[in-house]
């Protein structure tokens, strides 16, 4: 049975990627320090995560690592992990000494992974406490970010 399509509003957003992967592997991409350092963050940054406790109240930190150097940390609280399905976390504020004038606020991420004829769909949903949050994170680049990172992490499912 196929969960139903999420719907966007002005306080979600959703992306969504097939990825040419069994879903535990692709489940391990993200619970894998390693691998999520590996492919993790926008085309040109690369990351390093400093903490990864995995699990439902844990919490993951990693720096994203720009093309110029510039290192922007993000603390994430996990809410929920349901192997192999779901993943929720919520980030903390970003700081805008780091970010600038349109810093990252927090927000609610659930990344579910579907699994059909060997490949996995990838649904991230973002949830935000107001219309002008979301509207920020979109003025970020999120989607595009996003969706660089989503391409990274196919190409190194194919390349594991």
């Amino acid at each position: 049975m196929t969960a139903a399509a999420p719907i966007e509003d002005s306080k979600t957003l959703v992306i969504t990627r097939v990825l040419n992967a069994p879903r535990a592997l692709v489940w391990k991409m993200f619970s894998d320090p390693y691998h999520l350092a590996q492919w993790w963050g926008p085309k040109g940054f690369t990351n390093r995560v400093e903490k990864l406790d995995f699990r439902t109240g844990g919490s993951w930190l990693h720096v994203m690592i720009g093309p110029d150097g510039k290192e922007y940390p993000t603390d994430n609280v996990i809410l929920e992990v349901r192997e192999p399905e779901l993943i929720v976390y919520r980030n903390t504020p970003a700081d805008p000494k780091i970010f600038g004038d349109n810093p990252p606020p927090g927000f609610t991420k659930t990344l579910s992974f579907e699994e059909a004829d060997a490949k996995t769909t990838l649904t991230l949903v973002c949830t935000f406490d107001t219309e002008q949050h979301r509207e920020a994170v979109i003025r970020r680049g999120f989607v595009l970010g996003t969706n660089e990172s989503f391409d990274k992490l196919a190409a190194h499912l194919a390349a594991t």
